[in-house]
């Protein structure tokens, strides 16, 4: 190795370690965007790097620095758009598509590597199989975020679509990765295997998320990002790159963490969430508030105003709903008024609220709701039996009684114990079910008051009627 490749090594490996420095940072709320800036900071690094690298190397034609210029302008301007004008409700698909970016990137590596190859027979394992292995989770990981994007903006149905023999395809196609990799591996300059091998796993990731209910996208989500870590790691090994193989594997490792940690909040195994088959999604049928007037209790805005006003302790249930009617300014000025006025407010956060790992919490943290208000389930579970209100905007599933019952699609599942609080609030445009597809039992409690209205609308109300309770 000469002069700039030792030092631009050296680089690799000092960025890495600030991937490592920044994913620590982003453990706690008020140094997650020194630990994000600092990974953006090395990733810039990197890639600043790797073009002085190709510069001294002078291996690029003038058409492949017109490819390379222009892939990395489109892909700023994309990144850029997405992050100024992607509204949060979105983000989730956001993430999803950049879990497909990174996976499809990772496969087109190891299979142009493999391609370009001066003597592609003699490849050994050392480069064929993390090749192998790359094509097929970065493959997957590509066809089936776009799948679960689709599902989450809704041009894929929510519900879980299963097709005869759906089952059997989704045992015969991982079988088939096994034979593909060991043809590729001791054939390397096989275009049968590498081809074949890139079009089952792109099935595979397709009949592999298309099963899924809406109800289990969050851990879906967490899945695929990790999936998108390992082929990133992988694609290291085919480069002999230090800094992607440790970059590829912090993500894969947080991810597959994270995963593990949202399938524990909905009390089901990775396994059964693969399976599929829980939640309807937004195909759910809604049933109107009037349909079932004997039993709910419906509120108005002074009816609530006066609760929140007189109350020692309120507690905020925020959920997917919340996020859809871009209403967390509005719930963190109604809370700040509150608190102004010597109530006691925290938010309760579910393990899944929303459709993302982490969304109602990046949702608060725009509206600046203060950190030290926000509470995960197992802190603030014994706090509502304290509560005087309980106020559920937008939340559903997270909240039903009935997952403490057995014989129904969200049975052990971890609730929000709303239901103990000693006077309850929900905010919601109809009794819709939620992705879960079954009715929500707190609805019906004597001690629940159904506000039904969009929930920006509807927390601009409170607000101005609590000014008038405590003006």
């Amino acid at each position: 190795m000469d002069t700039v490749s030792n030092a631009v090594h050296y680089i690799f490996l000092a960025t890495a370690a600030c991937f490592v420095l920044g994913l620590h940072l982003m453990n706690h709320p008020r140094t997650a965007r020194r630990g994000n800036a600092i990974s953006a900071g090395a990733m810039a690094v990197a890639i600043a790097a790797t073009v002085w690298l190709v510069i001294h190397e002078g291996t690029i034609t003038t058409t492949g620095w017109l490819v390379l210029v222009s892939g990395g302008l489109i892909g700023a301007a994309l990144g850029l758009y997405a992050a100024r004008e992607v509204k949060m409700t979105a983000m989730p698909q956001l993430v999803s598509l950049f879990n497909a970016v990174g996976g499809g990137a990772a496969a087109l590596i190891a299979v142009n590597d493999l391609l370009q190859a001066d003597h592609p027979a003699a490849l050994g394992a050392r480069v064929s199989l993390p090749g192998a292995l790359d094509i097929v989770i970065g493959a997957v990981t590509f066809s089936g975020s776009l799948i679960a994007a689709g599902k989450l903006q809704g041009v894929v149905s929510g519900a879980p679509v299963v097709f005869p023999g759906a089952r059997l395809l989704n045992v015969l196609l991982p079988a088939s990765f096994v034979a593909g990799t060991v043809w590729l591996v001791l054939s390397p300059d096989s275009l049968g295997a590498l081809y074949g091998l890139v079009a089952v796993a792109l099935l595979f990731g397709v009949t592999m998320v298309l099963p899924i209910g809406g109800a289990d996208m969050p851990v879906v989500i967490a899945l695929l990002n990790a999936f998108t870590g390992s082929a990133v790691a992988m694609a290291g090994f085919v480069l002999n790159e230090t800094a992607l193989i440790i970059a590829g594997m912090l993500v894969s490792s947080s991810g597959g963490i994270l995963t593990k940690l949202m399938a524990d909040a909905m009390n089901r195994s990775i396994a059964n969430i693969v399976i599929g088959g829980f939640g309807t999604g937004d195909s759910a049928p809604a049933a109107v508030a009037g349909g079932t007037a004997a039993q709910v209790r419906s509120v108005s805005a002074d009816d609530v105003a006066i609760q929140l006003a007189y109350a020692s302790k309120v507690i905020f249930v925020p959920g997917y709903g919340l996020a859809a009617a871009q209403a967390q300014h509005e719930l963190g000025d109604l809370a700040k008024l509150l608190t102004d006025n010597g109530v006691d407010v925290s938010y309760a956060v579910h393990p899944v609220a929303g459709r993302m790992p982490g969304h109602m919490n990046v949702l608060l943290a725009e509206a600046n709701v203060p950190y030290t208000q926000l509470k995960e389930m197992d802190d603030v579970n014994p706090e509502f039996p304290q509560a005087d209100v309980a106020l559920v905007i937008g939340a559903n599933d997270v909240t039903n009684p009935i997952a403490r019952k057995p014989g129904n699609a969200i049975s052990g599942m971890p609730i929000l114990d709303v239901d103990k609080a000693k006077s309850i609030v929900v905010i919601k445009r109809s009794m819709g079910h939620g992705y879960a597809g079954i009715d929500n039992e707190l609805y019906t409690d004597p001690k629940t008051g159904m506000f039904f209205t969009d929930a920006k609308k509807g927390l601009s109300e409170l607000k101005s009627a609590v000014g008038e309770f405590v003006g």
